[in-house]
């Protein structure tokens, strides 16, 4: 990963973490303590995204929800929608992963 990706990751994670904490509260069911949980971890499964060079992140939606991860939007195959749910799984405090993702 060069350079550029690294801060560009770092300030789309620090941008998203600063949107989330700001939110004091949601038309959701989530205090405010999960909801924050759940915006670090979409925050978290982006930027795994974002560092996958072979995948097309701005093509993926992550969505989070009591740490469940919903994965939306267009792969190129079947391998690459594994790959971005693998990294999803992979994120601390993800409880499942919905792959709603689809193949182009």
């Amino acid at each position: 990963m060069n350079q550029f990706n690294k801060y560009l990751s770092a300030l789309f994670l620090s941008l998203t973490l600063l949107t989330a904490v700001g939110c004091t509260s949601t038309s959701k069911s989530e205090s405010t303590g999960e909801y924050v949980d759940d915006a670090v971890i979409t925050s978290k499964v982006k930027a795994a995204i974002l560092g996958e060079s072979t995948l097309k992140s701005a093509e993926i939606n992550v969505e989070t929800y009591k740490g469940v991860v919903q994965l939306s939007g267009f792969v190129s195959s079947q391998a690459a929608a594994s790959k971005a749910v693998d990294l999803a799984r992979a994120v601390k405090g993800v409880s499942s992963v919905k792959n709603d993702m689809r193949i182009k």
